[in-house]
């Protein structure tokens, strides 16, 4: 396959910050669904029976969205970069609804990645968009066909839970102004189910945890049962904020991978079935991307791009002063960052600085 060669100034910039320093940085998830789908495109028909788990809550965006001339435009300059959202939700109904406090109706979006892929696909970033993030929402089309009017100054992922993953595209698109291509979303608890098949996954702390999950720092080797409380964990991780729970959905993403890797399950047809089959019960993806085959020639399309040199950065936000629980897009450092996607521009090293702390219920 060939590689794009950058300009001089985006090959320096590269080097600079492939392997940023401080928390877990690399988007691990699309590392795992290109790894899995690459080896699907290669005999993909031994999967077709898969298709069935993808096309079943498919979400046609252009019917959700509208037509283009209500969308962000492509920029010429951009070439063939593609944005990618990607959604981790968790159901939390019966008793893990019942276990995590009770109360929740419906699903919930608790990570969502922004994912930039540049031309040439051969470098990636993604920007993490923190769950207690206020937006206003749009009027868009809910999940059960009706209109649900739009709103000023929610909770980003209530957004997800009050009108579903086509709202939350349009609202993403109506706060960055930048295209989304194509959306993935991954049911958390579908990992469990992975974990359980490939034996467990073993990931390493820094810090303890201190309440629900109770882990002291060092290696904790997980079953299914304990990664998807692993994922779920804010309150006694660090400052307990919720991007202390983005932070423990990275490693633990990271040690997926790794293990993966470790027991070589991509030489395996079987046990990679087994994961294929859990992993596409736990995918929905937008209507164009809801079959092996299509999935398949977006991982071989973005095999250029070593998911060790992938970038994931926080949305820049501030307290917001009406509520100091709550965050807002810090000012202009947002929309310098959202303006670099829009045109595959190197990420202006002000968008990069850490955000704020705040909590979040």
């Amino acid at each position: 396959m060939s590689h794009t060669r950058l300009p001089a100034a985006r090959r320096s910039v590269s080097r600079r910050r492939a392997r940023p320093r401080g928390r877990a940085r690399r988007i691990v998830l699309p590392a795992l669904l290109v790894m899995l789908l690459a080896a699907g495109g290669t005999a993909w028909w031994l999967y077709r029976g898969l298709d069935g788990n993808l096309k079943e809550d498919a979400v046609d965006l252009g019917k959700a969205l509208g037509d283009d001339d209500h969308r962000p435009r492509r920029e010429t300059a951009a070439g063939d970069a593609l944005n990618l959202l990607l959604l981790g939700s968790d159901s939390r109904t019966g008793a893990d609804a019942a276990r995590d406090g009770g109360g929740v109706d419906g699903a919930r979006s608790d990570t969502a990645l922004l994912v930039h892929i540049a031309k040439g696909r051969t470098e990636a970033v993604a920007v993490s968009i923190p769950r207690d993030t206020l937006v206003d929402r749009p009027e868009c089309m809910g999940t059960d066909g009706t209109v649900v009017p739009a709103a000023r100054r929610v909770m980003f992922n209530s957004v997800y839970a009050r009108a579903g993953s086509a709202c939350t595209v349009k609202t993403v698109e109506q706060m960055s102004d930048v295209r989304v291509d194509h959306l993935v979303e991954v049911d958390f608890a579908g990992f469990k189910g992975i974990v359980d098949a490939i034996g467990g996954v073993t990931v390493a702390l820094d810090r303890p945890i201190t309440s629900g999950l109770r882990l002291d720092a060092g290696e904790h080797r997980l079953d299914g049962e304990q990664a998807l409380e692993f994922v779920r964990t804010r309150h006694g991780y660090g400052d307990g904020s919720d991007l202390g729970r983005i932070e423990l959905q990275q490693k633990f993403l990271g040690a997926l991978l790794a293990e993966i890797k470790r027991q070589d399950l991509l030489g395996s047809p079987a046990k990679l079935y087994r994961i294929a089959d859990r992993l596409t019960e736990s995918l929905t993806t937008d209507s164009e991307l809801a079959s092996l085959g299509a999935l398949a020639e977006l991982g071989q399309s973005l095999e250029g791009i070593d998911p060790a040199t992938m970038d994931t950065i926080m949305l820049p936000v501030e307290y917001d002063r009406a509520d100091p629980n709550r965050v807002v897009p810090a000012e202009p450092r947002a929309s310098r960052l959202w303006e670099a996607l829009r045109t595959d521009t190197a990420i202006p090293d002000e968008a990069r600085k850490s955000p704020a702390r705040g909590g979040s219920s």
